[in-house]
């Protein structure tokens, strides 16, 4: 068995691998920062670190590198049978990426929209392939602009976080639409209320928001008990597509179930990476 993860060395991530470490033979750690990844590995797994892990450099705001680590993986293993795109991150201010992207949107949702679909002969390859999207009940907040997906005409940290979340969902149902046939599923999730250093550079009233909830919040072991859920659970097979929440089917928001605003991002996000 084959893992491919994102966001492996922080948050939730870590305790994602942690749990599965022991359940797939190989397991590849896509990371910005590959001196971190080598120094957790000892803690992902106190055997078979030589063969078990590779470590792929990964910058999903730089669609290059997102499409050389595909490569990497293409030529390292046969198959993949679940890929977890995990990472994400939301920035104070708008910023570029070297693609020329919104930064928000390229970390969360298009670096791993290009992931997947380059991945996608290996998930083929498997008997039974899983994808699993993290993404949040933040979602239902979401008002996307279609016509302005890379936020030049407005940036708001808040308004960004909640359309790539929405953006994440929309992928889940468009890749369960259309490679269900395959044998590839796709899973997207709610993780909790988790309290880790994400969103940390923040200010003012987003801060604040960020601070009192963090009293409510959850452990990142605990935040990643639904991606584990959906890794390895057998009961999954009948909800392909499906958004989850505490590791049981739950409801998106209308504009979530779409199929004209999934077909139209799947068309659009195809036309941004087509040349990567």
């Amino acid at each position: 068995m084959t893992l491919a993860i994102t966001g492996p060395t922080s948050g939730i991530g870590i305790e994602t691998v942690k749990a599965l470490a022991p359940k797939f033979d190989q397991i590849f750690l896509l990371v910005r920062n590959e001196d971190k990844a080598r120094k957790l590995i000892p803690d992902f797994s106190p055997s078979d670190t030589a063969t078990k892990f590779h470590v792929v450099y990964c910058d999903l705001t730089d669609l290059k590198s997102v499409s050389s680590a595909a490569d990497f993986i293409k030529g390292q293993t046969s198959h993949v049978d679940v890929l977890i795109n995990n990472a994400g991150g939301v920035l104070k201010n708008r910023k570029t990426t070297k693609n020329g992207f919104e930064s928000t949107f390229s970390i969360n949702y298009l670096g791993h929209f290009l992931l997947t679909k380059k991945l996608l002969p290996l998930l083929d390859a498997s008997p039974l392939a899983r994808v699993i999207n993290v993404s949040s009940e933040a979602h239902k907040m979401a008002k996307p602009d279609f016509d302005d997906l890379q936020s030049e005409k407005s940036y708001s940290a808040f308004k960004a976080y909640t359309n790539v979340k929405l953006y994440n969902i929309l992928f889940t149902l468009s890749l369960a639409e259309k490679y269900a046939d395959n044998g590839i599923h796709a899973y997207a999730l709610h993780p909790g209320m988790v309290k880790t250093s994400f969103g940390n550079d923040l200010s003012g009233i987003v801060k604040l928001g960020k601070k009192i909830l963090e009293l409510f919040m959850i452990s990142a072991k605990k935040g990643a008990k639904t991606s584990i859920f959906l890794a390895t659970s057998p009961s999954v097979v009948n909800n392909n597509g499906a958004y989850f929440k505490k590791s049981k089917v739950t409801n998106t928001s209308k504009a979530a179930e779409s199929p004209q605003l999934r077909n139209r991002l799947w068309n659009i996000s195809e036309e941004l990476v087509k040349e990567y």
